[in-house]
């Protein structure tokens, strides 16, 4: 009998862990499966599957922020702004929300709050070149709205015409000079 004893639980740790990686693999389906939806503009039926998920984990980060990108989607900012903001504060070290936060801020010309957003997921992540490469637009965005005030107080000033064009250019969309330019960068 002391021989089944140690199987036991040698069988119960192994059951234990199958159920974990089988748990953690309904989770990632889960998860792909909102990004599908996402990815093919099926908003509503993405946002039945955040919402039933979280009404079994509530506080799951992953689709608490895939929430926020579903809210952004459909075109609810606010609702996105909100739940960013309190994954923000659930769960401060992660960067992620500060970008995504920081991006809705400058979709809303929030500069101020994107740039504080973004100096926190860069303080965060010093690695998270997306997030170095936004708080450049925007470094560059309040560059450009000083240079135009600048320009409003005294018309004249040559230098600051030039920023303020300059800085047109660099925050101009970019666009492939041709089809085959285009299919280089996707």
């Amino acid at each position: 009998m002391s021989h089944s004893l140690p199987r036991l639980s040698v069988v119960l740790r192994l059951l234990a862990a199958s159920v974990l990686v089988a748990s953690a693999a309904v989770h990632a389906d889960d998860y792909a499966d909102v990004n599908q939806l996402l990815k093919t503009g099926k908003l509503a039926e993405a946002q039945a599957k955040v919402d039933l998920y979280l009404t079994v984990k509530p506080k799951d980060p992953q689709m608490r922020f895939l929430k926020s990108a579903v809210q952004s989607a459909a075109g609810q900012p606010a609702e996105a702004i909100t739940t960013l903001t309190a994954l923000t504060q659930e769960f401060p070290e992660l960067p992620e929300p500060y970008n995504n936060l920081a991006v809705l801020y400058a979709s809303q010309n929030q500069f101020d709050k994107a740039r504080t957003a973004l100096e926190m997921a860069v303080r965060i992540n010093p690695a998270y070149a997306t997030a170095y490469e936004n708080l450049g637009d925007v470094y560059a965005k309040l560059a450009s709205q000083s240079y135009s005030k600048s320009l409003q107080l005294n018309a004249t000033n040559p230098q600051a015409s030039q920023k303020v064009a300059l800085l047109k250019t660099v925050l101009a969309p970019a666009t492939p000079a041709t089809p085959a330019a285009a299919a280089k960068t996707k």
